[in-house]
């Protein structure tokens, strides 16, 4: 059975929430918590982390969220860039203060996303997806994902997202995604796997 769920694209007031969803919801991420590795400080890490992406993305008008910030996706248009030039000038400095010497490292395997990410088309770039904990498996992130992707095929554009968890890939997969390849994190870390969904008109 389908989730139903209430869609809306976030303003500036929906920031904190939706950066606490993801907060919870790459608690486990095997990438993420590679490149954040106490867990103990981990929340409070990604709060500061991912605020600069979530605020960042508030000037495209794609960020979406289910019902109240229970699941929230943040997209990235096409032609559009992650981060403002002031944002990304702010990355490596947080990461400094946030993990120290590991920081070196964790830049390095950031640079694979930046490598990695398709450059032939414009897509949409599906930046952030997670589910509140309370409200995992239930569908809710997947029903978002379903409502985004009905307003990307309404414009007949490709999709585009890297899986940090391969527990997810399957759902990718159910919702059209196919593996392009992988890549590696530095330091034997975990594998990252790159996914397109062709344009569907």
């Amino acid at each position: 059975m389908l989730a139903i769920v209430q869609v809306r694209r976030a303003g500036r007031d929906d920031i904190a929430a939706a950066v606490q969803t993801i907060t919870e919801a790459f608690q486990e991420d095997p990438m993420w918590g590679w490149a954040f590795p106490d867990a103990q400080q981990r929340p409070a890490q990604y709060r500061r982390w991912w605020a600069i992406y979530v605020a960042s993305a508030t000037r495209y008008d794609w960020i979406w969220l289910a019902d109240d910030a229970d699941a929230v996706a943040v997209w990235i248009p096409p032609g559009g860039v992650e981060l403002t030039d002031k944002d990304e000038a702010a990355v490596e400095p947080l990461l400094r203060e946030l993990l120290g010497p590991w920081t070196d490292t964790v830049l390095e395997g950031l640079h694979g996303f930046d490598t990695a990410h398709p450059r032939d088309e414009p897509h949409y770039y599906l930046s952030l997806l997670g589910t509140r904990n309370d409200r995992r498996g239930n569908g809710i992130g997947m029903a978002l994902l379903r409502e985004c992707l009905a307003v990307i095929d309404a414009e007949g554009r490709p999709a585009y997202l890297e899986s940090t968890n391969p527990a997810n890939n399957r759902r990718y997969e159910g919702a059209g995604f196919v593996d392009i390849g992988t890549f590696a994190m530095p330091d034997a870390g975990p594998v990252v796997t790159r996914m397109w969904r062709p344009a569907r008109r």
